[in-house]
């Protein structure tokens, strides 16, 4: 079922509207005093970011598109899935797979393959949740997003401050300072057999936890998942040092539906309650922490130093594939962040290194006999460790009172070393005609890579102009590396880069701020498996898409908000891509949805003296491809949501969050494989109370 049929030929038309009519008539449309307008204003104008420079910026400023989700967003969303949250951010789309499972897309198509997680840094305080070279499509899901300070976005190539994997954009969960962490306990019970309870609050001086657990029975048969998660925050001073850091954890034991198959399968209501691999399942646990250390250096510059460490394992059914082989990963790091700042006359720098070390593992087994090519037993088990050592600068130069010039580059050199703990060479016995797993000999590789950003800006009280053009780059995962198939020997590959340019603009009038962005970014040098199944490099891509923000207070009562997106992600070059025939230079990426986005009505009564807030949210994701020869789509959906809040005391407050009001049959991640459509369904009608306990 499709939903506003006229508005769907149109979405990003829509969202403009919003703007320009805005502007033309908030003066006419105001019906409360200037304060209030200058107040709204303030706000933008005040908008705090860290991630772009590891401090806190004035966001208003920065000469690139970023997106805060605050902590009211975060409490109002109360997502049980992180897609729920990312739908606000413009160019941003999580794909959303069974339980906590999770494909990210920001500024690009939903990328797939062993390696492709590493297009995007997943990052909590600034550190990067798993070690460059070992990331997993599903890290987000370690995330305590529900008890996150807020999370913050930054979209295109980041890798001067961040490094390797930045490449798309970067995603940093800030946790909650002690200051603002509440001292409350938060009750959640809703369908399926949902259930979620969360704590935080003040330990000691200086130290807070927060902590939750959740349950759900899930949709599909045999298809619910447990997850714990801990936050202990502690802000301090010792001596002339101020002190920050974060120790975290997470654990995750989940039952996994796999796909469906048949053409829109996801329409057929008995379908979509099947689970065609009951059997499947995955376990993870993760911790992490950092301390920094931060001091004054003379009387204009400040001396960082953020040593962390992060561990993590998991262990799942490889359902998505007939030989269904069981995989285990994990990896343990240990590395530092240092960084010096500072303001001379109309200059501003940061000079940084950071080192990661870095001891990793993959265990692949399959228990059953499936085929010669795909025998039972042991198909990879090695370890790697690396070693990834960084310099960075970043000059912002006022060339006046409106005008800013920025600067910045980073040189970092990856090293691998690889041993191969099972025999050399094939798996599989020597009558296999063509055997899928080749685990290659013992052997070292390294990974040289610059990157740089330059950008010009242009400031009013009001406005923001800027254009800057960036270079990223993520150096070859350890799996695109060491786990080979069909024979192939050694992956000679190199690391993926990317050129960007960007323009954008935001603002703030009365009560309307805008936020408007137009990119074109190229990669070269891509990773892929090509029809041989060899990891390969050499293959180029664009992608060139225009995101716009916007949010409007109509009254004291009503304020509308939104994002859309449009853009076009293609193959560039004439590759041999595995699951491809013939020639697909010029075609759409496959899962590359052209637009998408949401707009949210929201109406607070305080006013009235009610104290009751309510919000109706439209999520649209338009049709997308399903295979690179492009012939095979999704037809994309429409989705309804209602959120609402009462606050009963001063201490209660209760809240309902009600998703896919229509109950609209749709996928939530679409691929065409094995000869076949094969969908993740997306939930029903779902209904999730939640009481808030101040304490």
């Amino acid at each position: 079922m499709r939903i506003f049929p006229l508005l769907l030929t149109s979405r990003l038309t829509l969202l403009l509207a919003i703007c320009l009519s805005a502007v033309s008539t908030v003066v006419s449309a105001q019906q409360y005093d200037a304060d209030k307008d200058d107040a709204t204003n303030l706000e933008e104008v005040e908008t705090v970011i860290v991630t772009a420079r590891r401090t806190d910026e004035a966001g208003f400023d920065l000469a690139t598109s970023w997106a805060i989700l605050d902590q009211a967003n975060i409490e109002r969303v109360a997502a049980q899935h992180s897609n729920q949250l990312f739908n606000r951010v413009s160019g941003a789309w999580v794909s959303r797979g069974n339980g906590q499972e999770s494909l990210v897309s920001l500024r690009s198509p939903v990328l797939t393959g062993a390696g492709s997680c590493g297009a995007f840094m997943t990052a909590e305080d600034g550190i990067s949740m798993r070690s460059p070279g070992f990331c997993n499509v599903n890290q987000l899901f370690d995330a305590n997003l529900l008890q996150a300070g807020r999370v913050e976005v930054l979209k295109g190539p980041g890798a001067v401050v961040f490094g390797s994997n930045a490449l798309h954009g970067i995603i940093n969960v800030v946790t909650r300072s002690v200051d603002t962490t509440p001292n409350q306990i938060r009750v959640e019970a809703g369908s399926r057999d949902y259930y979620r309870v969360s704590a935080s609050g003040a330990v000691s001086s200086g130290i807070a936890l927060s902590a939750q657990t959740s349950q759900y029975g899930g949709y599909q048969d045999a298809s619910g998942y447990d997850q714990q998660k801990a936050t202990l925050r502690i802000d301090q001073e010792w001596g002339s040092w101020r002190v920050d850091g974060a120790l975290e954890g997470s654990k995750l034991d989940q039952e996994t539906a796999g796909y469906i198959r048949g053409y829109e399968a996801y329409e057929d209501d008995q379908a979509r309650k099947e689970n065609p691999n009951p059997e499947a399942y995955r376990n993870a646990w993760s911790g992490r922490g950092h301390i920094g250390l931060t001091r004054d250096w003379g009387d204009s510059a400040e001396l960082t130093i953020r040593p962390f460490w992060r561990s993590n394992s998991m262990t799942f059914l490889q359902h998505y594939l007939p030989w269904q082989a069981t995989e285990t990963n994990r990896h343990h790091s240990m590395g530092v962040q240092m960084s010096a700042r500072g303001t001379q006359n109309a200059l501003s720098w940061l000079v940084g290194i950071d080192a990661d070390h870095t001891e990793g593992a993959l265990l692949e087994n399959q228990a059953d006999f499936f085929s010669p090519n795909q025998p039972d037993g042991i198909h990879y088990d090695y370890d790697v460790d690396a070693d990834t050592i960084a310099a960075f600068t970043h000059l912002d130069w006022s060339l006046s009172e409106r005008w800013q010039l920025g600067a910045g580059v980073r040189l970092e050199d990856t090293r691998y070393d690889y041993a191969n703990n099972a025999s050399d060479g094939a798996v599989c016995a020597p009558t296999a005609s063509a055997c899928r797993f080749y685990r290659p000999a013992d052997r070292k590789d390294s990974f040289s890579d610059w990157t740089g950003n330059l950008s010009l800006s242009h400031h009013t009280d009001t406005t923001t102009v800027y254009g800057q053009v960036a270079r990223g780059f993520r150096a070859p995962q350890t799996s695109e590396l060491y786990r080979l198939q069909a024979g192939q020997t050694v992956a000679d590959i190199d690391s993926e880069e990317a050129e960007s340019v960007e323009l954008g603009i935001r603002g703030a009038v009365n009560t309307l701020s805008y936020d408007l962005s137009v990119y074109w970014t190229t990669k070269e040098n891509v990773i892929f498996q090509d029809r041989d199944r060899f990891n390969v490099s050499g293959a180029e891509t664009t992608h060139r898409g225009v995101e716009l923000a916007a949010s409007w207070r109509l009254s004291p009562t009503w304020a509308v908000s939104g994002n859309a997106s449009y853009a076009r992600h293609r193959y560039n070059s004439d590759i041999q891509l595995l699951g491809s025939r013939g020639s697909i230079d010029g075609n759409d990426i496959d899962t590359a949805p052209k637009h998408f986005g949401s707009v949210q009505l929201t109406a607070d009564l305080a006013s009235y003296n009610i104290p009751i807030t309510g919000e109706l949210e439209w999520v649209w994701l338009a049709k997308y491809w399903l295979d690179p020869n492009n012939q095979h789509e999704y037809e994309g959906h429409d989705l309804l949501n209602l959120r609402a809040s009462w606050q009963v005391t001063q201490a209660v407050a209760v809240s309902l969050v009600a998703t896919n009001l229509l109950d609209e049959g749709y996928a939530e991640r679409a691929d065409f494989g094995f000869g076949s459509y094969r969908y993740f369904v997306g939930e029903p009608r779902s209904a999730v109370l939640g009481i808030t306990f101040a304490l």
